[in-house]
């Protein structure tokens, strides 16, 4: 039997939540998701210091994708210790680093410090990543409530409810906010007030992040499809694609192109615009298993699987590049900076792989728990949490462990 404690049984309530794979109603883990573009009003030099990551995935299309490379040997600059367990990326903004834990509690710590600035507890339990935009944190949680707070106070905006747990982050369009729940819904508010705007009804499940680019919002459900929604409208476009399986997934978009793991072992590409598929990528071997999201360029896409395999799909062809076999699993998804991958294991193992072969490892850095979410990488830095509730800033300056 297992031990259910404090610190793990949010957990094991989404394992078991959907653990039946003969239903559409499947385990769809995600901790993923989309976000606003970067200001536009600072200088390069000013961006590659203090380059904000204020969604899980980094940026609206969810490419988990940053363009700068890190500092070849990184430092711990600080670390930061919540009071329970995190799941989730941190986000960035400005000269705050955001995080929440599985027992309810959203916290600012100052980027530069590593100390605390506010924290709220909401007592109830999050396993969906904050995102940010216009001065607002915008968080769900696993009783279906979505939360808007101030960044500077945590001072609460606004509140709303659901009929299902939020698994998946938020995204922002325009002064819009989206935000998905295992209710089947994706619900459109507007940031400021939380007003509804519309609302749009799938098949079963969702518990991915939606992905946003131009005025489409991209949803992978547990009911097998790739759902692409006019945001205008909250009104389907076309027809959805058919996946061949559940996904907790959060699709990924570079261009008229869209990629999305789904749980029975595919990676699959389409082009949202021909409303057409491009290909498919499977391990004629041993089918993997994927619970997490791609990170794309122009070029890749890097995938983890539950079997320790770390995978580049070319997507000019859809056939593998490089492979990675990892010690243990990551469940995290995988962020590529710059001519790296970065992947957080479940052994507690932050590696940084080449992103042209994938085949050495550059750099590890290895702690006592495990990693259950990736990293953002912001400027110069890299920030992540563990299964112990420490987060840690990554930098090239000196150490300064608090």
């Amino acid at each position: 039997m297992i031990a259910i404690t404090r610190k793990n049984r949010y957990s094991f309530k989404l394992l078991i939540g959907c653990i039946a794979l003969v239903s559409p109603s499947c385990f769809c883990s995600v901790r993923t998701m989309a976000n606003e573009t970067k200001p536009k009003n600072r200088s390069v030099a000013d961006q590659m210091i203090k380059a904000d990551w204020p969604t899980p995935r980094g940026d609206a299309q969810s490419t988990g994708h940053a363009d700068q490379t890190l500092p070849a040997n990184l430092k711990v600059r600080w670390e930061y210790k919540a009071d329970e367990a995190i799941e989730t990326t941190p986000v960035v903004v400005g000269n705050r680093v955001f995080v929440a834990d599985v027992m309810g509690k959203v916290y600012a710590i100052d980027r530069d410090k590593g100390t605390k600035i506010w924290e709220i507890d909401f007592k109830t339990g999050f396993l969906a990543a904050p995102a940010v935009n216009s001065g607002r944190l915008v968080i769900g949680d696993i009783d279906g409530k979505l939360y808007a707070l101030d960044v500077a106070t945590g001072k609460e905006f606004w509140r709303k409810s659901t009929d299902g747990e939020m698994s998946g982050s938020v995204a922002f369009y325009g002064d819009k906010v989206l935000a998905t729940s295992q209710d089947g819904k994706l619900y459109c508010f507007q940031l400021k007030d939380g007003v509804a705007v519309w609302t749009y009804q799938t098949n079963d499940q969702i518990r991915c992040s939606p992905t946003v680019a131009g005025d489409r919002t991209f949803l992978g459900g547990c009911d097998g499809q790739l759902h692409v929604v006019d945001l205008k409208t909250g009104k389907l476009v076309g027809e959805s694609f058919e996946l061949g399986g559940p996904t907790g997934s959060t699709p990924s978009v570079v261009g008229t192109k869209a990629f999305l793991p789904i749980m029975d072992g595919a990676v699959l590409a389409f082009d949202w615009k021909a409303q057409k598929e491009l290909w498919q990528y499977t391990d004629e071997e041993r089918p993997q298993e994927y619970r997490n999201s791609a990170a794309v360029t122009d070029e890749l896409v890097v995938v983890s699987s539950q079997y320790k395999q770390v995978d580049a799909i070319t997507i000019a062809t859809g056939k593998l590049k490089w492979r990675h076999t990892l010690r243990r699993r990551a469940d995290a998804s995988p962020v590529i900076a710059g001519k790296d991958v970065w992947i957080a294991a479940t052994d507690g193992r932050l590696i940084r792989l080449g992103l042209e072969d994938g085949t050495d490892e550059k750099w590890s850095y290895e702690i006592r728990g495990s990693f259950l979410a990736g990293p953002a990488i912001a400027g110069q830095e890299l920030f992540i949490a563990d299964d112990d509730g420490v987060v840690r800033c990554f930098g090239a300056g000196a150490n300064n462990k608090n």
